[in-house]
């Protein structure tokens, strides 16, 4: 029988074992599986919650609670605008808007009109409903680096089936300390402190610098927040065990500069989807090979069709919500979000989505293939190539890159790159700039690139 998020979390409650941490406030098992129990029963009844969460133990509270109680979370987050939040709350029709104080005026300047509740308002002495495997938990908002964002529905299952592989890939139990230090309105983090929290570990939420001091023993963490750490180190931690991290590439002089952090520390990063949930994860290949993702989780299947990759798995999402049902989920089974790669045996790799490739005069370049070449070249942190258009050849690769001390000039950079890229894809411009655009969940938002450069 399946065994759900929450009831996971139940079974680690142990008096004197530590929870959650933050900035100015500590629980234990015991008080936050109150908490979580109190708020579901005022949840009741309920389909959906909208929360806008941030890095708090109530925000956690909340989102436990409506998953215990088999209401679906509606997963807010900071970066969305008016237009795009109305359109959101008009799909998903939740029945409450929950956040902390602090983020009440964050909701207003967002064009929220309607009443706020906190988790101690939610609170109630009833009984909490019960969550069933089929029930819908999460209502995600997608992070696409163009478009309108859509909105993806995960079914308890699927997450029950996302922790058992956690549970099989990754050392974390009780008295481990596991630093989360992203805002939990990023999937990412909120999974990994729901995570943490189904193995009786103490999920830390202070910033990556706070929880490292205090001997981490995990790092929950993003490639651009990898090299916050790196920037802000004062000597080696050498208490973390494990680096778990997803979203953007992660180039290899940026795994060398963590390792010198964290020496003791194993580096794993994620390949996966809003839609796909794990598919594969790297541990280390990706220091020799920059477009490896390493090798498939425990029952996921892939398939390269047309050279996009097509997964299979027991975490793949449900479908896309829309103001009349849950549609485009996946075919048979299958569902591919655009990537293209190659699969060798149970190792994958990935050459960028479909649609970013562009086309020189007749021939394709690959920015993938750029991004790599320059991301290799020591003291070039980051890297990102784009299309631009141009009279003659239709369209030119131009490179930015944001670069650390002892960096080679421009003249070096594209010396160095003439030894390992084609001639079609030598940048027709190389720029620096001090950091790369992202998405609010963290991904190349290649539009605000596109016009940085202009």
């Amino acid at each position: 029988m399946t065994e759900l998020l929450t009831d996971r979390i139940a079974r680690q409650v142990r008096p004197g074992r530590a929870a959650v941490r933050t900035a100015g406030e500590s629980v234990g098992y015991p008080e936050f599986w109150t908490r979580v129990t109190r708020v579901a029963a005022g949840l009741a009844g309920l389909r959906r919650v909208a929360v806008l969460p941030t890095s708090d133990i109530d925000s956690l509270v909340t989102v436990a609670a409506a998953m215990r109680a088999g209401v679906s979370v509606v997963l807010l987050h900071r970066h969305l605008l008016p237009d795009q939040l109305r359109r959101v709350l008009a799909v998903a029709d939740p029945g409450a808007m929950v956040a902390v104080p602090a983020q009440h005026r964050r909701l207003r300047r967002m064009g929220f009109d309607g009443a706020i509740r906190t988790a101690a308002e939610l609170a109630s002495d009833g009984a909490p409903g019960g969550a069933r495997p089929e029930s819908e938990l999460l209502v995600g908002i997608t992070s696409g680096t163009t478009g309108e964002p859509k909105l993806f529905v995960r079914d308890q299952a699927s997450w029950a089936a996302t922790l058992d592989r956690s549970d099989r890939t990754f050392d974390i139990g009780p008295g481990d300390k596991v630093a989360v230090p992203g805002v939990l309105d990023h999937t990412h983090f909120l999974y990994g402190a729901l995570h943490a929290l189904t193995r009786g570990a103490t999920v830390d939420l202070r910033p990556a610098t706070d929880a490292l001091a205090d001997g981490a023993t995990h790092l929950y963490s993003v490639p651009t927040l990898a090299w916050d750490v790196v920037r802000a180190a004062n000597g080696t931690h050498g208490s973390v065990r494990e680096v778990l991290s997803s979203a953007a590439r992660w180039p290899a002089n940026g795994r060398a500069a963590l390792r010198g952090v964290l020496p003791n520390a194993t580096l794993t990063h994620f390949y996966g989807a809003s839609e796909l949930s794990f598919v594969s994860f790297d541990r280390g290949a990706g220091a020799a090979d920059e477009y490896a993702a390493g090798e498939l989780f425990d029952g996921v299947e892939v398939e390269i069709r047309a050279g996009r990759v097509f997964v299979r798995s027991d975490m793949v999402f449900r479908g896309y919500l829309t103001e009349t049902a849950v549609a485009d989920g996946p075919v048979g089974g299958w569902v591919s979000v655009g990537d293209r790669g190659a699969l060798d045996g149970r190792r994958l790799r990935l050459f960028g989505r479909a649609g970013e490739m562009l086309i020189r005069g007749g021939l394709n370049v690959e920015p993938a293939a750029v991004e790599a070449a320059l991301t290799a070249i020591p003291g070039v942190v980051e890297a990102a190539c784009v299309g631009v258009a141009d009279e003659r050849w239709g369209q030119v690769p131009v490179a930015v890159v944001v670069v650390g001390v002892r960096a080679p000039d421009i003249e070096e950079i594209r010396r160095r790159l003439r030894a390992t890229l084609p001639g079609p894809s030598m940048p027709a411009r190389i720029q620096v700039l001090a950091s790369l655009p992202r998405t609010p969940r963290g991904k190349l938002d290649r539009p605000a690139l596109l016009a940085a450069i202009s």
